[in-house]
C-alpha cells in the first residue's frame, strides 16, 4: 500500500476544500512573485537597460528558488506544512516590499533572488497540506486542482506586473505580487492546520525512501525528460506561428493565453483519471506516449506548412504539462510524511534545471535545424520516458 500523509482524516470536507483553495491560492501568489520579474524586461530596457542586464534581473527570482527548494523541504519535514507556507509567504511579501523601495539595479537583483528563494517555500508545503488532508480516491483532483496555481499565477503576473511596470516603474510593479502574497498569507493563517502524522520517534520515520528502491529517483528523472518539451513548447510556439506561420502577433499571444488555460484543465482531467483508474503512473506513461504523439505531429506540421498548427499548439500545451501533478502526487505518497518535503524539493529543483537549459538549446536547435527538426527531437524524450515510468512497482493506492 502507499504510505500516506495523514492516517486519519478527521476534518470536514468543507474544510479540506478551503485548505485546497488557500494552498492554491499560496502557490498562485508564488508563481507571481517569481515569474512576475519577466514580464519587468519591457519596462527595464526601456528605461536603459539592454536586453541582456533586463534578462539577469528577471532570472533572479527562479535563481532564488532553485536555491532553495530542497532546503525548504527538508523544513517542511521537520516543522509542518502551517509553519512553512506562513514564514514562506511572510518572507516572500518582505522581500517584495524591499524590493518595491530599493533603489537602483543591484538592489532589485538582490531582493528579487530573495523574494524567489523565500516563494520556493510553497512548492513543497502546500502540495503536502492537499496530499495530507485528502484521501486517495479524491487526491489526484485535488492535486490537479492545486496544480493550475502555477498557469493562473503567471496568467495574473501577465496582466498586471507589465501594466504597472510600464505606467509607474518596474520597482512599483513589484507591489502586485507582494499584494497577493499577503492575501495569501491571511487565508492560509485562517485555514490551514497541519495534517496528522505518525509519531516522529517511530522507525518509520528513520527510513531514507530513496534507499529502499528506485522508485523516486525514476520519477524525477521521468519527470526531467518530460518537462523539457513542455519549456520548449512555452518558448517557442508564438515566435514560430508569428515568424514561420504569418501570424499576427495579438492573435499568437491570444492562442498561447488560451493553450494555457487548456493546459490547466488538463491537469485538472488527469488527476480525476488516476482517481478512477486508481493509479498515479498508468495515466503518467499514457501522458508521455501522448506528448511523444503529439510533438510528432507539430513536428509534421512545421515541416509540411499545414494549416493545423493552431490547433496542435493547443493539444501541445495541454499534453506537455499533463504530468506534473500525477508525478508530484504519486512522489509524496510514496515519500511519505518524512521525507516528501525533500522529495517534492528535489523534484522541483530538477525540473527548473531541465526546463533552464531546455530554452538556450532549443534556440541553438531552431536556429541550426529549424522547427521541424526540433520539434522531432523534443518528441524522442517522452519516448525515452515512457518506459522508465515504474508502473510496475507503483503499490495500490488506499
Amino acid at each position: 500500500m502507499t504510505q500516506t500523509l495523514a492516517p486519519a482524516y478527521d476534518v470536514g470536507a468543507a474544510r479540506r476544500w478551503a485548505m485546497l483553495a488557500a494552498s492554491t491560492l499560496a502557490q498562485a501568489a508564488a508563481a507571481v512573485m517569481i515569474h512576475g520579474p519577466a514580464f519587468l524586461i519591457p519596462a527595464l530596457h526601456a528605461q536603459g537597460m539592454s536586453l541582456a542586464e533586463a534578462g539577469v534581473v528577471a532570472a533572479a527570482s527562479t535563481v532564488g528558488v532553485m536555491a532553495t527548494l530542497v532546503a525548504w523541504g527538508w523544513v517542511t519535514d521537520r516543522r509542518g506544512e502551517r509553519f512553512v507556507l506562513l514564514t514562506g509567504l511572510a518572507a516572500t511579501a518582505a522581500a517584495g516590499v524591499a524590493g518595491a523601495l530599493s533603489g537602483g539595479t543591484p538592489l532589485l537583483v538582490i531582493t528579487l533572488f530573495l523574494a524567489g528563494a523565500a516563494a520556493a517555500s510553497t512548492n513543497a508545503a502546500s502540495g503536502r497540506v492537499v496530499v495530507g488532508w485528502f484521501p486517495p480516491e479524491r487526491r489526484g483532483l485535488a492535486m490537479g486542482i492545486r496544480q493550475m496555481s502555477q498557469p493562473i499565477g503567471v496568467g495574473v503576473a501577465a496582466v498586471s506586473v507589465a501594466v504597472v511596470a510600464d505606467a509607474a516603474g518596474a520597482h512599483a510593479a513589484l507591489w502586485v505580487p507582494v499584494v497577493a502574497c499577503v492575501l495569501a498569507l491571511l487565508l492560509v493563517a485562517a485555514v490551514v492546520v497541519d495534517p496528522p502524522r505518525p509519531d516522529a520517534r517511530t522507525p518509520e520515520a528513520a527510513v531514507n525512501p530513496y534507499r529502499q528502491d528506485s522508485y523516486l529517483a525514476r520519477i524525477h528523472g521521468v519527470s526531467v525528460l518530460l518537462v523539457a518539451p513542455q519549456f520548449l513548447v512555452w518558448s517557442f510556439a508564438l515566435v514560430w506561428l508569428v515568424q514561420e506561420r504569418g501570424w499576427a502577433p495579438a492573435a499568437a499571444g491570444t492562442l498561447i493565453a488560451a493553450a494555457q488555460v487548456a493546459g490547466a484543465l488538463g491537469r485538472l482531467a488527469v488527476g480525476h483519471l488516476s482517481d478512477v483508474v486508481g493509479s498515479r503512473l498508468r495515466p503518467l506513461r499514457w501522458v508521455a506516449l501522448a506528448a511523444a504523439a503529439t510533438l510528432a505531429l507539430l513536428a509534421l506540421t512545421a515541416a509540411l506548412d499545414l494549416a493545423v498548427a493552431g490547433l496542435l499548439v493547443v493539444i501541445a500545451t495541454m499534453v506537455t504539462v499533463a504530468d506534473n501533478g500525477l508525478a508530484f502526487t504519486a512522489i509524496a505518497e510514496r515519500a511519505g510524511p518524512f521525507w516528501s518535503g525533500r522529495a517534492l524539493g528535489a523534484q522541483n529543483t530538477a525540473q527548473f534545471l531541465s526546463g533552464s537549459a531546455v530554452v538556450p538549446l532549443g534556440g541553438l536547435a531552431v536556429a541550426h535545424v529549424g522547427y521541424a527538426a526540433t520539434f522531432a527531437l523534443a518528441a524522442l524524450l517522452p519516448v525515452v520516458a515512457a518506459p522508465l515510468v515504474p508502473v510496475r512497482d507503483e503499490r495500490e493506492l488506499c
